[in-house]
């Protein structure tokens, strides 16, 4: 291979080729909003037909910056912190960032945010059972923050000063798409729907639960008590199980896919049929609930939506220094698990 063949492409080879000027290029390396879409495009074709990689090293004693962002995570046992761990992987490379995940260990939150700072992290996301912990501590200073699922009053200024870190948070409609399960149900002729709720320490669960609540206060009917799992298909079966011989429970609503198939299998094991002696409404709609026997009827989450938004709001806060909250939608996602109760 001869020396030009060897050569590293440069901002200025780009530049020539795609006929705009080396910051235009600098400008789309460092996801700045200020390129027009067509120029940015044309920028990205550019690179690719080079072969050109920034180097990352040089960009961060240019600009301070690393081009990397944390991730903060209680656990990666659960289907829906895997899930977003995968999407917010996915966003961050496309916006040409590097991800570091680390999870909450005995040290607790403030280890993980010194952790993260030590390796230069722009900044950080913050995965949902790990916010209750994140948000009461102290955040390195000039470290911008983004949560998964917080209560939305968090992300707001206050009284901090403007050189405090930014806050973001993005959450899914949880409560929302709990009261269309409830309602649904509801809607076949239960009577009332029994929760298999989430763990104390999680807000998306807290919000579920409220949202059942609220439907089916706001329906006149009675709130039983909600019994509480620990999002694994095996407490979910322990729950079913304590509930099967009851046969004045034809619905259950379970705070996620994983303790409704549990479910499933617990009311199957005592002879109680799903749907025909008992309905089941999940949440997540995780890629299995389909293929479930019966399918699951659930609440679908966009967990690619919110990985997008995670690292969207935390690049813009970054780089404009602002607070955000954003909402993503749920979906009722009605299949085989669910029909009137028998008479």
């Amino acid at each position: 291979m001869d020396a030009a063949a060897q050569r590293r492409v440069s901002m200025a080879d780009v530049a020539a080729r795609a006929g705009v000027s080396g910051q235009t290029v600098s400008r789309v390396v460092n996801a700045s909003p200020r390129v027009d879409p067509e120029t940015r495009a044309r920028v990205e074709v550019a690179m690719a037909e080079l072969g050109y990689r920034p180097h990352r090293a040089a960009r961060a004693l240019r600009t301070g910056r690393t081009q990397t962002i944390g991730l903060v995570v209680s656990t990666l046992a659960t289907v829906g912190n895997s899930l977003m761990l995968q999407t917010v992987a996915d966003a961050a490379a496309t916006r040409g960032y590097a991800l570091t995940v680390v999870t909450l260990g005995q040290d607790g939150a403030v280890a993980a945010f010194e952790r993260l700072a030590e390796q230069g992290v722009d900044g950080v996301i913050v995965l949902n059972e790990a916010t209750a912990l994140a948000l009461d501590a102290p955040t390195p200073r000039g470290l911008s923050l983004v949560v998964v699922d917080a209560p939305p009053h968090l992300a707001a200024s206050g009284a901090r000063p403007a050189s405090a870190p930014r806050r973001g948070i993005v959450q899914s409609d949880h409560a929302g798409g709990a009261r269309a399960a409830v309602q649904h149900l509801l809607g076949l002729g239960h009577r009332t729907v029994h929760h298999f709720a989430g763990p104390v320490t999680s807000f998306a669960a807290a919000e579920r639960e409220s949202g059942w609540r609220v439907a089916l206060a706001e329906a006149g009917r009675d709130v039983p008590e909600p019994l509480r799992g620990d999002w694994t298909a095996a407490s979910g079966h322990r729950i079913g199980s304590t509930l099967a011989g009851d046969r004045a429970v034809t619905a259950v609503f379970a705070a996620n896919d994983q303790m409704a198939l549990g479910a499933m299998r617990a009311f199957a094991d005592a002879g109680r049929d799903v749907p025909g002696g008992v309905s089941v409404v999940g949440f997540d709609d995780i890629a299995d609930a389909a293929d479930y026997r019966p399918p699951l009827t659930t609440v679908r989450q966009e967990f690619g939506r919110l990985g997008e938004l995670a690292v969207q709001t935390l690049v813009t806060g970054m780089e404009h220094g602002a607070d955000a909250f954003e909402l993503v939608p749920t979906a009722l996602v009605v299949r085989g698990s669910t029909a009137p109760p028998s008479r």
